[in-house]
């Protein structure tokens, strides 16, 4: 007994001597660290008092205080900010789903705004504003040098007044400018519609709304269809989608998954990384589903896309999406105030982050471009004439009137499928790939 009593102080103080061995120079380090802080913080305060007493123009101390604040968070990466009580105010009303504004989600790249998407229905959606587009001068003034809340700033104003904007396009040679009239935005985050024998839910914004849409959209699309077996599919399409709330997302990716991880997050500190899971229930009752994406595609649509991917319950269909894979925590201050900071990575179920590299689709899809005007006109100059438009024809007598109906109901779906592939090739492509999941049979599914 005494033995293990004296093993056991003699190991203690081992520790103790080893520990004070080791932590001495840390502790020395540490506190070399804290005082160069210290003398950092000196420092700006230094600054702030003689820019307050000796700058040319009498200075709004607040304003100042503010813009310091903002440049420590800008220079953490484009998604971390601060957000006065004013932008705090008006980002919970976004998230909401109606707020002011042009209606384009945007990030900083080389100083200048690039758009990650405009957004459905909005009045940069209507000038034709496109993901990728580079914004530069925001009626004539430039936004080179500005913070991304600076340049958003410039374009906030009233509803109903005009905004002239300077787009760099890679494919155009020159910038050109585009008129846009500001507008109260209102997102429908989730519209439904039956293309054919295919639902299509088009999700493009997560916002609170956004699970509520999507499952009421479906559940009346299916009833107007006629039930669950009358579908063959459903097309999710994301396509110029720039995110929102991450529990919207997930809500998502879990109406259409029985089981397994939806998405980790992974912090600083890899202990308080989150996995969230799926709950059984599907919505589609395991019909086929194809993703659609696009470069405009970022954030939560990622995580989405990425979920469905990885489990093989969707084919991702289009081109690869934006690769936004880091998560903002959004943090009250004083004052009404708040902060956005960028808090952790998140990762697909296989473990991968999507971090600048995007959701890779399945089937790679490009949307050609339109055709000119002048090509629509010269195609539709000459109609196609068939022996049933001929004087005096035979009358085909072999057909029910039945059998006939149905030939015209075929005839005029494959007109439809047609006329989308012309205005939407990649929502057409993706229509495709269900008809066929269908012509396999149940074996498929």
């Amino acid at each position: 007994m005494k033995k293990t009593v004296m093993a056991i102080a003699a190991g203690t103080l081992a520790g103790i001597v080893a520990t004070t061995q080791i932590a001495g120079p840390l502790l020395a380090q540490e506190g070399e660290r804290s005082g160069n802080v210290y003398e950092q913080l000196d420092l700006f305060g230094d600054i702030f008092e003689r820019i307050r007493a000796q700058y040319v123009e009498e200075v709004d101390e607040a304003e100042l205080i503010e813009a310091a604040i903002n440049g420590m968070l800008t220079s953490l990466d484009p998604h971390s900010s601060y957000l006065s009580p004013e932008d705090a105010r008006a980002m919970r009303v976004q998230t909401r789903g109606e707020f002011g504004g042009l209606g384009i989600e945007v990030t900083q790249e080389d100083g200048f705004v690039k758009v990650v998407s405009p957004i459905d229905g909005t009045p940069a959606d209507a000038a034709g504003i496109q993901a990728g587009d580079f914004i530069t001068h925001v009626d004539g003034d430039s936004v080179l040098g500005l913070t991304l809340d600076e340049a958003v700033d410039m374009m906030r104003g009233p509803v109903g007044s005009e905004i002239i904007v300077t787009v760099v396009r890679d494919g155009e040679p020159e910038p050109f400018d585009v008129s846009i009239i500001r507008d109260t935005i209102t997102l429908t985050a989730v519209r439904s519609r039956l293309e054919g024998d295919s639902v299509v839910l088009r999700v493009t914004t997560f916002n609170d709304q956004t699970y509520p849409n999507l499952e009421e959209g479906l559940r009346e699309q299916v009833e107007a269809a006629g039930g669950i077996d009358e579908i063959n599919g459903i097309v999710l399409d994301m396509r110029n989608n720039p995110g929102g709330l991450l529990n919207q997302a997930i809500k998502v990716s879990d109406a259409f998954l029985e089981q397994g991880e939806i998405v980790s997050t992974r912090g600083r500190v890899v202990e308080e990384g989150d996995r969230f899971n799926a709950t059984p229930g599907d919505l589609a009752e395991g019909k086929p589903i194809v993703v659609l994406i696009n470069g405009g595609s970022a954030s939560a649509s990622e995580i989405v896309a990425g979920a469905l991917q990885d489990h093989r319950r969707a084919i991702v269909v289009g081109t690869k999406s934006f690769g936004k894979g880091s998560v903002q925590t959004v943090m009250p201050l004083r004052g009404d105030a708040a902060m956005r900071l960028t808090t952790s990575r998140y990762y697909t179920p296989s473990g991968r982050s999507i971090q600048a590299l995007g959701i890779s689709p399945d089937i790679l899809v490009e949307q050609p471009p339109r055709p000119a005007p002048d090509a629509e006109d010269e195609g539709a100059a000459r109609p196609s004439r068939s022996e049933a438009d001929l004087r005096g024809r035979l009358d085909n007598d072999s057909l029910s009137e039945d059998e006939i109906r149905q030939i015209e109901e075929d005839r005029a779906r494959a007109e439809a499928a047609a006329r989308l592939r012309e205005e939407d090739y990649q929502l057409a492509y993706a229509i495709d790939i269900l008809k066929g999941f269908t012509a396999l049979g149940p074996a498929a599914e």
